[in-house]
């Protein structure tokens, strides 16, 4: 599933993002699935398959096809998105292209039948019912909450932006040509039945969405049928088409497709730039400047020797580098990904309060899996230095509703010197850690940095002469304005938006500190 918005065909992409709509049942039936921890969610997501199993045999490797026996199970599958949730959603304003496509496939082509603007839900129907047409809906986790809570989970598993779209079928109809896409792909029949036909990829594990003609992609590898409770994965690169049979009710199915961009190469790529960047800097070689008139020159053996000395000697750099720089992935990831899911008051998990952790205090990260650490450059704007400092980024403030639709524009977290790596490494680490076991020089340093943690990042625990390890946490949310930037002696980090940039003195912050009503002080505009 694209970090952006694929473009939709015919259709205009419009409107305002629409108001969160509640399109769940009542009272809904109970999950199946484990939320106790990612994996425990994905061990029981592909049950009874075993993830070693899962990872060993199937994993961008060949599709798997679960089919289950199983009423709860199906009942639980159809809960996820159902074709009668459309009339809620196109009464609270979705759009065509944005959030819907309409289209049907068409002697081996995929037509279009999108309108302008907003959907209405009598004229979806219609297109549905007389001109059989499937209609697609974009990244359903968006307004419905099982979704969010499964999708989250994927992302803090698979360490990648996970995707979703609803398909909704008629009787027979297919919506779209034989194709291969650049995700893997995991299918839930969730209404109805869905014909499936595979094939032998073209392409293995594609990088890039491509329709194949069905005269050139030879016989299926796998037919079978989908029904409610029924999961299905394949690989990226494999090429597929599915219809819904005559003579029965419409299908719908989700298809939660994760990895795109995620291949070593994507990797590589990342991190080349901020390796070569330190390696200059030791070493002149790759200061000096390039023959002259080489940009002019076709002939270039002398120029790719030159190349492949240079790249070994990035290897060898390579393998002794303790922290590798990363220039976007980890970003991208953290200010895509959906929030945490939380079901209660939102405002609540982003709002000041708790208490200031001291050096006596415990303190544990809250969400390690909405957490990234990553070194990367940074450039001084009042001297114009150039260094590296350490960037964590977070989750817990990114929109559910903008999710997988290539709006944000923010990136939240805080920035450190490098000598700061090895103590946010404890916290990251380690399940509870007290605040003077940090390994950092001085007693300020590392009070400093554990208030520096917005929101609720980390929980405290103060110590008190009665102190046990199993009193109540107390959660420590914090939520400073400045970005307060590292890196100049008698400097501290205390910040929250990327985007915005101030300092602050360690004095400034001892004095804070000791005045009562510090966080209304830290969360003053």
């Amino acid at each position: 599933m694209p970090k952006k918005a694929r473009p939709a065909g015919d259709g205009k992409e419009q409107g305002p993002v629409p108001k969160q709509v509640k399109v769940e049942a009542a009272c809904g039936p109970s999950s199946p699935l484990n939320f106790d921890s990612p994996s425990g969610l994905f061990e029981s997501f592909i049950s009874p398959i075993k993830t070693e199993t899962f990872f060993k045999e199937f994993w961008e490797q060949k599709p798997l096809l679960i089919q289950r026996d199983d009423p709860a199970l199906a009942t639980y599958y159809q809960s996820l998105f159902r074709l009668s949730d459309l009339k809620s959603l196109c009464s609270w304003g979705i759009y065509y292209g944005r959030d819907v496509n309409v289209c049907r496939c068409v002697h081996g082509k995929k037509k279009v039948l999108n309108k302008d603007g907003r959907v209405h839900f009598l004229q979806l129907r219609q297109d549905f019912d007389q001109k059989r047409a499937t209609i697609q809906f974009h990244q359903p986790q968006r307004f419905k909450d099982e979704l969010w809570r499964i999708q989250e989970k994927l992302e803090c598993y698979f360490g990648s932006l996970v995707g979703s779209n609803v398909y909704i079928t008629p009787a027979g109809a297919q919506g779209l040509p034989p194709h291969y896409d650049d995700v893997e792909v995991f299918i839930l029949q969730l209404e109805g039945e869905k014909h499936w036909r595979l094939y032998q990829p073209t392409v293995p594990l594609a990088r890039e969405y491509s329709v194949e003609a069905e005269d050139r992609i030879g016989r299926p590898t796998h037919e079978f049928t989908l029904k409610p409770g029924d999961l299905l994965y394949f690989p990226r690169g494999t090429i597929h088409q599915a219809d819904t049979p005559e003579g029965l009710a419409h299908s719908t199915h989700v298809t939660i497709s994760t990895y795109q961009s995620s291949s070593w190469g994507d990797f590589l790529l990342d991190t080349i730039s901020g390796l070569v960047f330190d390696t200059a800097k030791a070493d002149v070689a790759l200061r000096a400047g390039i023959p002259r008139q080489l940009l002019l020159q076709a002939e270039s053996i002398a120029v790719a020797t030159r190349l492949s000395g240079f790249l070994r000697m990035l290897a060898d750099r390579l393998e002794g580098t303790k922290e590798l720089p990363s220039a976007d992935m980890k970003k991208d990831f953290a200010m895509n990904r959906l929030p945490p899911y939380y079901m209660g008051d939102r405002a609540k998990l982003v709002a000041p309060g708790g208490q200031l952790p001291g050096l006596d205090s415990t303190v544990r990260l809250q969400f390690r899996d909405h957490v990234v650490l990553t070194v990367g450059p940074y450039q001084d704007p009042s001297d114009e230095t150039r260094g590296e400092m350490v960037y964590v980024y977070h989750s817990l403030r990114n929109r559910r509703d903008t999710h997988m639709m290539g709006n944000e524009t923010e990136s939240y977290g805080l920035r450190f010197p490098l000598s700061y790596m090895d103590a946010l490494k404890q916290i990251w680490n380690s399940s509870a850690i007290s605040v003077k076991d940090l390994k950092l020089t001085t007693d300020e340093e590392k009070q400093n940095l554990v208030i520096s943690w917005p929101y609720v990042l980390t929980d405290v625990h103060r110590r008190t002469a009665s102190y046990s390890m199993s009193q109540k946490v107390t959660k420590a949310i914090f939520r400073p304005v400045y970005l307060i930037q590292c890196g100049r002696k008698g400097t501290a980090p205390i910040n929250v938006n990327l985007t915005v940039i101030t300092w602050c003195s360690l004095e400034e912050i001892t004095s804070l500190k000791s005045l009562t009503g510090s966080r209304k002080i830290l969360n003053n505009n």
